[in-house]
């Protein structure tokens, strides 16, 4: 019986020690990351019809903003820009996808909102894009103010802060509503050059992506000039693994401080021995900053290298649909963008 009691006690006491190891296995890694080298491509769910931002090209190609934001977390987790598995979400399940697990981060017109983070277990590391909603209108309707839809059927898509921005509004202003909610970005253009609406609004970003999608016939149509909302877009994690969500966030800071440093795709080699300390670290060339996210050392000049920073990834993709940088510009210049330091 003494026995038989020591031995169960030995064994209550060696599940005690495997219970004190594991919470340090687990703060020892990111699963987020784990998964990501396991399988050697990241998974990032986006749009698939946001000109500028995220598109898919006639051979099965995906560009823009958003994209290669994913692109540059490829090139910091596994050295290389081009292992990203890209996933196509809709406004109606992209957040589902990143709850599920189906993705690993959702880059994509995805404003940041207080229920979505402390209703739905996710996080959003920043804000990549400051938008904010405005309205498209024909030219056709005279319209030069948003104050002058009262009663207008007016496009917009389902599961978005969009919509119930629109309706608060409308309702603020005691006017009259017609919403017509259509999902798909196709069928509002057809909506819109057949005057089933007076109007689609979404954020500005959108807006021009639309119009730019439109063709010749996007003449036709104007911006109106005020906004009704915030809408600060951004990458958006799964709650609980903070590595990651350090990594994202980090990898936007790194993109921006090389903007900010003057260091680009272009000139990075010749900056490796840049003098400057805040330089030397943002390279790995002075301490090693991405191990604590479970990252080599060189982690953001392999963003740098095969992506670039973030005036660059903004004149390849915004800067052609004719969309000023305005609020994104960084803070040296007036702008909303400013990277903490690495140190």
């Amino acid at each position: 019986m003494k026995r038989r009691l020591l031995s169960l006690l030995a064994g209550c006491a060696g599940l005690a020690l495997t219970g004190l190891g594991t919470p340090a296995q687990a703060q020892s890694g990111s699963p987020t990351i784990d998964a990501i080298k396991g399988r050697d491509a990241l998974v990032c769910g986006t749009s698939a019809d946001l000109p500028g931002f995220a598109v898919l090209n006639n051979r099965g190609e995906y560009s823009g903003l958003y994209t290669d934001f994913c692109r540059a977390i490829a090139a910091a987790v596994l050295g290389d820009a081009k292992k990203v598995r890209f996933v196509t979400t809709t406004y109606s399940n992209r957040l589902t996808a990143l709850q599920s697990g189906e993705i690993d981060i959702l880059s994509s017109n995805t404003t940041w909102t207080q229920p979505r983070e402390a209703a739905l277990g996710l996080l959003f590391t920043g804000v990549l894009f400051y938008d904010g909603q405005g309205f498209l209108v024909s030219k056709k309707l005279g319209v030069k103010s948003i104050k002058e839809l009262d009663g207008a059927s007016v496009c917009v898509q389902p599961g978005t802060t969009t919509e119930k921005n629109l309706a608060d509004f409308f309702r603020a202003n005691t006017m009259r509503l017609n919403p017509v909610v259509i999902e798909s970005v196709e069928e509002i253009r057809n909506a819109m050059v057949a005057g089933r609406c007076d109007a689609f609004t979404v954020g500005t970003s959108t807006l021009a992506a639309f119009r730019a999608g439109l063709g010749a016939r996007g003449e036709e149509f104007e911006v109106l000039p005020e906004l009704i909302s915030k809408e600060p877009l951004g990458p958006v994690v799964r709650k609980g693994d903070d590595k990651f969500f350090d990594l994202v966030r980090w990898t936007q800071n790194a993109m921006t401080l090389a903007e900010e440093f003057g260091i680009t795709s272009r000139n990075l080699e010749q900056h490796m021995d840049d003098p400057r300390p805040d330089v030397q670290r943002l390279l790995g060339s002075s301490g090693d900053y991405g191990k604590d996210m479970g990252v080599p050392r060189d982690w953001a000049a392999n963003i740098i290298r095969q992506v670039g920073n973030y005036a660059e990834v903004w004149d390849r993709n915004v800067a052609p649909m004719g969309l000023p940088r305005g609020r994104n510009q960084l803070y040296t210049q007036g702008g909303l963008q400013y990277a903490p330091p690495i140190r």
